[in-house]
C-alpha cells in the first residue's frame, strides 16, 4: 500500500477544504499525493440557476481551492446533490467506490463523521465508504472529519489523529475563499472552524491542529 497515497471522500465540492484543508497542504508539502473523491456537484445549492450553470460554477471554485492546498487530483462521481442516501445504496455507487480504492491502494482515507447529521449527504457518504473498505479488506487507515457538528464530546475517549496545521491554515482560509457561491454558508461556519483550529492546537501544544477520529 503506496505510504504516500491519501484520499478523501466527500459530498460535496468544499467539503474537504472545510473538513481537513490544513492537513491536505500539510500533507501535500510532505510529499503526499492527495486524491479527492466529491459524489455531487452541489448542484442544488443554487436553485434559481440551471443545474449545469451552479455544476461548472462548483467545479471551478473546487478545483481552483485545490491548487492552493496542493490537491493532485479531483474525481467527481456525479451522483445527485440531496439524494445520495438513496444513491449510494445502489451497486453502482458502492463499484465505484470500490475501483476506486482499489486503483489508488491509499494508506489513509478520511470521510465525514457520523455525527455530522445535518447534511443527510454526509452520513451517506460516511456509510458507504464504511461499507466498502470493510468488505475489500481494505488494510490501510480510515478517519472521519467533522463539518457542521461540534467538537465530537462523546467520540474524545476514541483513538484519533492529530495534526499540526500551525503552518497551513492560512492557506486553508485562502482556499475556502475560492468558494465564493458559498459565503453565506460558510459565513455560519468560519467561527467554528476558527475555534476548533485553535481548540485542538491548544490541547495538542501548537497553535493550530485539526483532529480525525479513527474508524478503524
Amino acid at each position: 500500500m503506496p505510504k504516500n497515497t491519501i484520499m478523501v471522500f466527500c459530498a460535496h465540492p468544499d467539503d474537504e477544504i472545510i473538513g481537513m484543508g490544513g492537513s491536505i497542504a500539510r500533507y501535500a508539502d510532505e510529499g503526499k499525493d492527495i486524491i479527492t473523491v466529491i459524489f455531487s456537484y452541489g448542484e442544488k445549492s443554487h436553485l434559481w440557476l440551471k443545474e449545469h450553470h451552479t455544476v461548472r460554477m462548483r467545479t471551478k471554485e473546487c478545483r481552483k481551492a485545490a491548487g492552493i492546498v496542493g490537491i493532485r487530483e479531483t474525481i467527481f462521481l456525479g451522483f445527485r446533490d440531496t439524494r445520495l442516501s438513496k444513491e449510494v445504496k445502489t451497486r453502482e455507487a458502492f463499484e465505484k467506490v470500490e475501483n476506486i480504492i482499489r486503483k489508488y491502494r491509499p494508506a489513509k482515507i478520511f470521510t465525514h463523521s457520523i455525527d455530522d447529521i445535518i447534511y443527510p449527504d454526509h452520513k451517506a457518504v460516511h456509510n458507504l465508504v464504511v461499507k466498502v473498505t470493510e468488505e475489500v479488506g481494505y488494510k490501510g487507515e480510515l478517519y472521519s472529519f467533522s463539518i457542521w457538528n461540534p467538537i465530537l464530546v462523546r467520540k474524545r475517549n476514541r483513538p484519533k489523529l492529530v495534526v499540526d496545521i500551525s503552518g497551513t491554515f492560512d492557506r486553508k482560509k485562502k482556499a475556502l475563499g475560492c468558494f465564493k457561491s458559498q459565503k453565506l454558508a460558510l459565513a455560519q461556519l468560519l467561527p467554528g472552524i476558527y475555534s476548533k483550529a485553535v481548540i485542538h492546537g491548544q490541547k495538542a501544544g501548537v497553535k493550530y491542529a485539526e483532529v480525525f477520529y479513527k474508524i478503524r
